[in-house]
């Protein structure tokens, strides 16, 4: 007692001295002594008996340090205000804080109440100061306003869970925003924006698995919650440029400022989104200790729900934005289409299906917020803005998306008849694509129009989307007729009137149909020129030789008994003689239709091919050891050669045949 109430004469000697004149050295031996003298004795000396009589004398020494630091920025007034020394200013809070914190360590929440303590005193000398200063003490106002907001804040996490604290510091830091705001005050705002900052690198931290009976208000989605709904404020207030100060360091954070309304509505947006996420993955904690946690939300329904509420709440966002007249606000909306396939792609993951209740009620909802929103963009879209080329992009996107969905729901059919071994599975991604090939083709075919989407966006539809997916169906057709062994189950083999035969027969119609739907199109898309002329047709008689040939191949494994293989069906002599039969029928076929309609060069082909049938008899059918059917492959062959030599003569040249005409 007698060594502190001595330390107590000496520093009310030095405030009486501060009270008359600035004398920094005083004020700074004093300040060092007494609470380097006390670090010494609290840790040499200290005895929790002692706790009353120590707590008195350290907010006194902190008191009147603090004092003295008021008073000497009153004695040392400047150009801009009086001069603050910020030792004095920052050192006994500082001092006496790291003092406090030893006195309380075994007391509950004691460190949290005293930084709070300490925030309410720095507080009100800064109220009382400004009043009684004005304009002099802004400085001081403003430090004593720092250090205050400083332990309030450090307060939080004494207090609070980590969770929680990240959630005080966000809404702390929208507080301090909206002050610095009103106050035209570039420092309080900064402070703001660095404490929404450290508050979502606090919570992301100490993110773990969400368990909780309680919707909407546990510890976890709550504190997403509470970071995303001041972060929404702030973006709100950024809308339009604040007032900002004439020093080089508030014109420096003020292009800063102009530079985050739109990075702060989508951080907004993001916690809000991963609030969703974690109401979405909450469990439920076991009744009975032991027992395996229970998803409130089932595994399979996680990513159709996930997609469903970014999509719904994209969809608000669009209404806020364009009721307000907030563009950023809208920005969500224009890619919904995101959500949308990363839940198809989940979906396979989860080992479930669009079509199984109750997941085709989130898809049908999902689905139908997209095209509307798809469609308000559209609308509200002006001509020449950058947007229209994310626009065009996410309606071919939209069809693509489309397209899988009803793969999806072919696949579903095959999982519930169990015919995952079969062809019927085989074919479904084929199927998948011709369909949405048929679908473009007729529905983008009949014509721009007058209605949405095909008055803006037919050739998006009928050429952007549906390219890939043409390639996809004859790349499919090729593999799908080299590859597919045709099994049928639970049905017999019919030749031509199974799976992959008619699969195979609907994809080379459809293509045909959308090539010459793109020809005849008008206006044609840019691309269009590349389908007209004999390329495309000779690619599209191509596929058709392939599959033809691959529906004999499956004929002799179904009904022959040869082995479904590339050796066995190559070394098969019944095999080869049908090749050679069938390529003469398909070379007869070529040069009747071409000396009908005159056409020399589709009698060229064929003829063409008969020369390669020739040769295939002298090279693989006269090794038949089979001599029968050596005998038959060449009658055939002969018969069959003679009927065209007879009924289908070379057509005459084009310049030839008016001649022809006028002689007979």
């Amino acid at each position: 007692i007698g060594l502190f109430a001595y330390y107590t004469v000496l520093n009310l000697a030095v405030l009486a001295i501060a009270w008359r004149r600035a004398w920094r050295m005083v004020n700074l031996i004093g300040f060092v002594a007494t609470f380097g003298l006390a670090t010494l004795w609290g840790v040499l000396v200290y005895d929790p008996a002692l706790y009353g009589l120590s707590q008195f004398f350290l907010i006194l020494f902190v008191l009147i340090y603090v004092v003295a630091g008021i008073l000497h920025a009153r004695n040392r007034p400047g150009r801009m205000g009086n001069v603050v020394d910020g030792t004095l200013l920052f050192g006994p809070a500082l001092a006496g804080f790291g003092l406090q914190a030893g006195l309380v360590r075994d007391l509950p929440l004691g460190s949290a109440f005293s930084a709070l303590g300490l925030g309410a005193l720095y507080l009100g000398l800064a109220l009382f100061v400004i009043r009684r200063g004005r304009g002099d003490n802004r400085v001081l106002g403003d430090g004593l306003i720092a250090v205050a907001v400083g332990f309030v804040t450090l307060a939080v996490p004494l207090a609070l869970g980590v969770r929680w604290t990240a959630s005080v510091w966000a809404l702390e830091g929208a507080g301090a925003f909206w002050l610095g705001m009103r106050q035209a005050r570039w420092l309080p705002r900064a402070f703001g924006l660095a404490l929404q900052a450290a508050g979502a690198l606090v919570f992301l931290a100490a993110v773990r698995n969400n368990v909780s009976a309680l919707p909407l208000l546990n510890p976890n989605t709550l504190g997403a919650l509470l970071l995303a709904l001041p972060a929404f404020a702030i973006a709100w207030w950024l809308r339009g440029p604040l007032a900002e100060g004439e020093s080089r360091w508030a014109k420096g954070y003020a292009g800063i400022e102009r530079a985050l309304p739109q990075p702060m509505f989508l951080y907004a947006f993001l916690l809000w989104c991963i609030a969703c996420l974690l109401e979405i993955g909450r469990l439920l904690p076991p009744r009975v200790a032991g027992e395996a946690l229970v998803p409130v939300v089932p595994w399979d329904l996680r990513g159709p729900a996930a997609m469903l509420a970014f999509v719904a709440s994209a969809a608000v966002s669009a209404w806020i934005g364009r009721r307000r007249a907030w563009a950023v606000a809208t920005w969500p909306g224009r890619v919904t289409l995101v959500a949308l396939v990363l839940a198809l792609l989940g979906r396979s993951g989860a080992g479930s299906f669009i079509l199984v209740t109750p997941n085709w009620l989130f898809w049908l909802a999902g689905t139908a917020l997209h095209y509307r929103l798809l469609y308000l963009n559209d609308r509200d879209t002006p001509a020449g803005d950058p947007a229209l080329g994310l626009q065009r992009a996410v309606h071919v996107g939209s069809a693509w998306l489309v397209a899988a969905m009803v793969t999806d729901c072919l696949w579903f059919a095959i999982d519930r008849a169990d015919l995952w071994h079969t062809s019927w599975a085989g074919v479904t991604f084929l199927v998948g694509a011709i369909a949405a090939l048929l679908g473009l083709a007729l529905w983008a075919g009949r014509g721009a129009g007058r209605r949405w989407p095909l008055a803006t966006h037919r050739e998006e539809y009928l050429w952007s989307a549906a390219v890939p997916i043409a390639a996809l169906v004859y790349v499919g057709a090729a593999g799908t007729a080299l590859f597919a062994e045709g099994r049928t189950d639970p049905l017999p083999y019919v030749p031509l009137l199974n799976p992959v035969d008619l699969s195979l027969a609907l994809a080379i119609a459809v293509l045909a149909l959308w090539q010459r739907t793109v020809v005849a199109a008008s206006p044609r898309p840019p691309g269009a020129a590349l389908l007209d002329g004999p390329p495309p047709l000779i690619a599209l008689a191509a596929l058709a030789f392939v599959v033809v040939n691959t529906v004999w191949l499956r004929i002799a494994h179904h009904l022959l008994g040869v082995a479904w293989s590339g050796p066995a069906l190559m070394g098969s002599f019944v095999v080869q003689t049908g090749l050679s039969i069938l390529w003469t029928l398909l070379a007869l076929a070529l040069t009747l239709t071409a000396h009908r309609r005159g056409q020399r060069t589709m009698w060229l082909a064929g003829a063409g091919l008969l020369g390669v049938v020739v040769a295939k008899l002298l090279l693989v059918d006269l090794s038949n050891a089979d001599g029968a059917a050596r005998i038959v492959t060449f009658i055939v062959v002969g018969i069959l050669m003679l009927v065209v030599g007879y009924f289908a003569p070379l057509p005459p040249k084009a310049a030839d045949a008016p001649a022809r005409e006028g002689r007979a």
